[in-house]
C-alpha cells in the first residue's frame, strides 16, 4: 500500500482482516450453540455495521445513545447493562433494549415495575460479581475489592427475586479460554444453584478469541461441558477487542525532532491522550510498522511524542533502521478496538479520519472531522 495515499493522521480498518474475525466468531457461535454480540463499548464506527450484520447481528449497550445506536445501525434490540439507570433514560433504555440488566437490586426493585407494565418483553437479569479476576490493572478490574460493579453472593442470597431471568458477569479482559475456564468455577461455586432457576447467562467480554494465541478448540469444549450442566440456559458472550483485534492501524507522520539529555522524540501528528489513551491507561506499548519494539543499542531510537501539551503524551523507546526524518510515515497496529471509541479532542487537536480499506483494495472515506466538530463540543 502507498501510504501516502492516506491523510495523515488516520484510522484505517481493513475489511479482509475484519471479516476473518467475523467468521471466526460466527463459526464459535454456531459451533458451540451460543449468542455472541457485539460490544459497541469496544467499536461503534456505524458505517461498519452492515458487514458485521453479516455474521453477527446483535450487541450490548451501556447507555441510552449506544441502546439507540444498536436499534437504528444494527436493526435489533441492545442486551443493555449500565452501572445505574436515571428515571430520565430507563423509559429509552427499554424502548431500545430486549433484555436489561441491573447492578444492584436497589435498581432491580426500582425499574422492574416499569418493565412489567410494559407493552413489550424485556428479558431482566442481575450483574454479579463472583468476587474473582485474573485482570492484574485495578482500572479494569470488576471484581477488586469495593467494586462498585454487581452484586456479590452474599448480597443476593438462596432466592432470586420474581422476574429476574438471567445473570451477568464481566470479569475478563483480552483473556484467554482458560481463564474463562477458571472464572467459571468460581461462578459455579457461588452462584451455581441459582443458574439452574434461570433462561440466560451472560459470560460479559473479554473473550479474546480471535487472538492467534487463544485456544478456539478449547472455549467449544469449555462451553460445550457448561451447557451440559445447565441445558437450561441460554449462553451470551459479548467480546469487544475479539471483533477488531488487529484489522487496522493509525497513520501519522513525524512533525519534528527533538532531543533532551540524549533522549531523541519524534513529535507525531497525533497524540497518545487523545487518540490512543488506552496506551496510556492501560498501560501497553503499541507496535510500530518496521520499528524494533525495544531500544536495540547502535540503532537509531526514539520516543514517540504526541502533539498535546500534556507533558505524559509520550511513549518509547523504539529504535529503527535508518535514521527518521521530518515528514516520516509512522504506523501504530492495531489501533481499531477501544482506541477509536474513546478518542476526544483535548487541546483541539486535529483528530484522525476513518477511513476503511475495502476488499478490492479501494479506500473508502468513513468520517472525516473539522473544526466545527470541535467547536460544537465545547458548545
Amino acid at each position: 500500500m502507498d501510504y501516502n495515499k492516506i491523510p495523515s493522521p488516520s484510522y484505517v480498518l481493513e475489511e479482509t482482516l475484519l471479516r476473518r474475525n467475523l467468521a471466526l466468531i460466527k463459526s464459535v457461535k454456531d459451533r458451540a450453540g451460543v449468542n455472541i454480540i457485539l460490544a459497541f463499548k469496544a467499536f461503534a464506527a456505524w458505517k461498519a455495521f452492515p458487514i458485521i450484520r453479516e455474521y453477527i447481528p446483535y450487541s450490548t449497550a451501556s447507555s441510552i445513545f449506544e441502546a439507540q445506536l444498536a436499534f437504528e445501525e444494527m436493526g435489533s434490540l441492545a442486551h443493555s447493562f449500565s452501572p445505574a439507570y436515571t428515571d430520565t433514560d430507563f423509559p429509552i433504555i427499554m424502548k431500545y433494549s430486549s433484555h436489561i440488566t441491573f447492578n444492584s437490586l436497589t435498581q432491580f426493585e426500582k425499574f422492574y415495575p416499569m418493565v412489567e407494565l410494559g407493552d413489550k418483553k424485556i428479558s431482566c437479569g442481575l450483574r454479579i460479581n463472583p468476587e474473582y479476576s485474573d485482570v492484574e490493572t485495578d482500572l479494569y478490574n470488576p471484581c477488586a475489592p469495593g467494586s462498585r460493579l454487581g452484586i456479590t453472593k452474599d448480597q443476593l442470597g438462596d432466592i432470586l427475586p420474581k422476574g429476574v431471568e438471567g445473570l451477568h458477569f464481566h470479569t475478563l479482559c483480552e483473556s484467554t479460554s482458560f481463564d474463562l475456564e477458571t472464572t467459571l468455577l468460581h461462578v459455579e461455586e457461588k452462584f451455581g444453584d441459582l443458574l439452574k432457576q434461570l433462561k440466560w447467562l451472560n459470560m460479559g467480554g473479554g473473550h479474546l478469541m480471535t487472538s492467534k494465541e487463544y485456544d478456539v478448540e478449547h472455549l467449544i469444549r469449555l462451553l460445550g461441558d457448561f451447557k451440559n450442566r445447565y441445558p437450561n440456559l441460554e449462553i451470551i458472550m459479548e467480546p469487544g477487542s475479539a471483533f477488531l483485534w488487529h484489522t487496522g492501524f493509525l497513520r501519522s507522520r513525524v512533525v519534528d525532532i527533538v532531543e533532551n539529555k540524549g533522549i531523541k522524540t519524534a513529535i507525531l501528528d497525533i497524540s497518545f491522550t487523545c487518540h490512543m489513551p488506552d496506551c496510556l491507561e492501560m498501560p501497553y506499548k503499541p507496535v510500530i510498522r518496521g520499528a524494533y519494539q525495544e531500544a536495540v543499542e547502535g540503532k537509531p531510537t526514539y520516543r514517540m511524542g504526541g502533539c498535546s501539551c500534556l507533558s505524559g503524551d509520550y511513549m518509547g523507546d523504539w529504535s529503527f533502521d535508518s535514521a527518521l526524518q521530518v515528514g516520516d510515515t509512522i504506523i501504530f497496529e492495531d489501533m481499531i478496538h477501544y482506541t477509536i471509541v474513546k478518542t476526544n479532542m483535548f487541546n483541539g487537536i486535529y483528530h484522525p479520519h476513518l477511513y476503511m480499506l475495502l476488499g478490492n483494495g479501494q479506500l473508502q472515506l468513513l468520517r472525516t472531522f473539522d473544526y466545527l466538530d470541535y467547536k460544537n463540543r465545547m458548545s
